[in-house]
């Protein structure tokens, strides 16, 4: 076989669909959020907005964040020295897994390197913790709980996208007394819709299921004090494992669970992603727990992110382009093909310096393929005047029929 041969072909693939992934090489710039520096391929430079990022509050320029990262950094050193296990527990991984579990209301957290690998490892892991384990996944559950869900082996089923009444019908289909686990988002990163949360705790309730929830793009964001949606809708305590992120809303890097003690215990027992991985450096820990401490009172800024939102989707909407409004923060406009999406998202940047990456398959279905715009505090209203003029320009040069891209 031609490994080589085998290489091409398979990038070609991605070209001759127009879905090849292309990295840009920006630089943030401290104290000027959302605004960046895009260095071209050729080496020249183009000052840009940034539209796309997970940084969702700035909170990654904040001064009590960058405080506590300089003075963990000059105290202890780059990096934590080993895996939480042999050497690399310390005092800063403490105090964020300590801030996390006030944060969630539940007796622990544990952090792990992101909220990719906590869902992995710890999905993966329950079916050795309860033996015979059935777990109940929504269909558009984010990959790393797929992916979780598939290592684990075992039992699985499979329910339509927010359906209550095919997850109540495999629910009821199952041996009563066998172990039962639903997993679930608060927030669908792609579309931006809400999880019936409250519903699917009246159900596992019902069932004797335990619940799981990835909060990942509400951590920092909703709620009185940030913990996410099932903080604001009042359904927090019904929740058995919560999963987030410290590098969305918090600014920073990694993820964690959090539950009761014995939970946290045994996933940091049996989980080979978390036994296994050096563990985050403590400067890291260190930012992420400013992090989550300021957020618990940052009200304003929660406010003033779902105002942006707001205004943007009622000016996109008045130019007539189809966004897909659920509600949420994140703010999609369906293009419904990959190359007009890529041609879209590359004009943006070249003509306007405003950089929104492309999301097409296998992150969303064929034909769904979007532009994903993600407002925040830091968008003012300059920068969202000159996206708006930018969007009507772009749609019309490119002919794209807008009534046939809605549907």
């Amino acid at each position: 076989m031609s490994y080589a041969t085998a290489l091409d072909a398979a990038l070609q693939r991605l070209h001759g669909e127009g879905r090849y992934r292309t990295f840009i090489d920006i630089e943030r710039r401290k104290g000027q959020f959302p605004h960046a520096v895009w260095t071209r391929p050729d080496g020249t430079e183009k000052d840009i907005t940034v539209w796309c990022g997970n940084d969702y509050l700035g909170m990654g320029q904040h001064p009590e964040v960058l405080a506590a990262m300089h003075e963990a950094l000059d105290a202890t050193g780059a990096g934590s020295g080993g895996t939480r296990n042999i050497s690399g527990t310390t005092v800063y991984h403490k105090r964020l897994e300590a801030e996390l579990a006030d944060l969630h209301g539940k007796e622990a957290a544990l952090v792990f390197t992101s909220a990719y690998i906590a869902n992995d490892a710890t999905l993966s892991t329950l079916r050795q913790i309860f033996p015979g384990l059935i777990i109940y996944s929504d269909a558009l559950n984010h990959a790393s709980m797929i992916e979780g869900v598939r290592r684990g082996g075992g039992e699985k089923r499979i329910f339509r996208h927010n359906d209550l009444a095919h997850l109540r019908a495999l629910l009821a289909a199952d041996d009563p007394a066998a172990p039962k686990l639903i997993a679930f988002e608060s927030i669908y990163s792609m579309d931006g819709d809400f999880g019936p949360i409250k519903a699917i705790c009246d159900l596992a309730e019902e069932f004797g299921a335990l619940t799981y929830l990835d909060e990942v793009h509400a951590v920092g964001m909703y709620g009185p004090r940030g913990a996410g949606v099932a903080e604001r809708d009042g359904q927090m305590h019904r929740i058995d494992i919560i999963n987030g992120t410290l590098a969305k809303a918090y600014g920073v890097f990694g993820g964690y669970i959090s539950a009761s003690a014995k939970m946290c215990d045994a996933v940091r027992s049996y989980a080979p992603g978390f036994i296994f991985t050096t563990s985050l450096p403590p400067a890291v820990a260190a930012g992420a727990a400013a992090s989550v401490r300021v957020l618990k009172t940052a009200q304003h800024l929660r406010d003033a992110h779902q105002t942006t939102a707001r205004i943007l989707k009622l000016r996109l909407k008045g130019l007539g382009l189809p966004i897909i409004d659920h509600g949420s923060h994140i703010v999609p406009v369906h293009v419904g093909d990959p190359i007009h999406c890529k041609m879209l998202s590359d004009m943006l940047l070249e003509t306007y310096g405003i950089y929104v990456q492309p999301i097409n398959f296998p992150t969303v279905p064929r034909g769904t393929e979007r532009l994903r715009f993600t407002p925040s505090p830091v968008h003012d209203a300059r920068a969202i005047d000159a996206l708006i003029k930018a969007m009507d320009a772009l749609w019309s040069h490119c002919a794209l029929n807008r009534a046939e891209a809605a549907g």
